[in-house]
């Protein structure tokens, strides 16, 4: 993966928020504080007005930005999850130019970790976790068996979907849907939902690669 399809990929996140703000709003409006579609925008509006001061940079710094702009400008739960989440995979990946298939794997379990270490929540939690969980499972499983990676991706994509829509019966352990108990069952995550959109717009990237 070329450091131009990360930025791709950033680009096709923020087009995607964009288009599903109204959507994840919806879904938060039912378990949280309506306000998930709205947060995500404003901060990945700022990530894409930013971009253009370190696309001469290394894949590392490009996602430290990201985080640090998501930190510093989404309100509510997203943003730090968000922002913990880029940060760490940016550890990751430091120095590189570009991304083979282990990288990335590394890129996303080090920032589905950092996630956990900052929400402290587990999979089963009805999380952005267990969207993000399967799909690294997926992806990992997919480059063990020789799969190229924009099949590999293809693989995550549909486990996070499947991981979205097993939140539905799920009752909410961590965040302000917590506080409904068992009536937030039969309601979909938003945090799952936007892992599944982020990860979709990963998919997109590649298309052209």
């Amino acid at each position: 993966m070329q450091k131009s399809t990360i930025i791709t990929w950033l680009q096709n996140f923020t087009d995607t928020i964009e288009q599903n703000k109204d959507y994840l709003t919806e879904l938060d409006a039912a378990i949280g504080d309506a306000d998930h579609g709205i947060n995500m925008e404003r901060g990945f509006k700022k990530v894409i007005e930013k971009l253009p001061t370190v696309a001469d940079k290394d894949i590392a710094t490009i996602l430290k930005t990201v985080s640090m702009t998501l930190i510093s400008s989404v309100g509510g739960a997203s943003g730090p999850l968000y922002g913990t989440f880029f940060l760490r995979a940016s550890s990751a990946v430091a120095g590189k130019q570009e991304l083979d298939a282990v990288n990335i794997l590394e890129l996303l379990k080090t920032g589905k970790d950092g996630i956990i270490a900052r929400g402290k929540t587990q999979l089963g939690d009805k999380t952005m976790v267990d969207s993000l969980h399967p799909a690294i499972m997926a992806f990992e499983q997919a480059i063990n068996d020789g799969v190229d990676i924009k099949n590999a991706v293809e693989k995550a994509v549909a486990a996070a979907e499947q991981g979205m829509k097993e939140t539905i019966p799920m009752v909410a352990k961590k965040g302000r849907a917590s506080y409904l108990g068992e009536r937030s069952k039969g309601h979909q995550d938003p945090g799952a939902t936007s892992i599944y959109l982020m990860l979709k717009s990963l998919q997109e990237s590649l298309v052209d690669e």
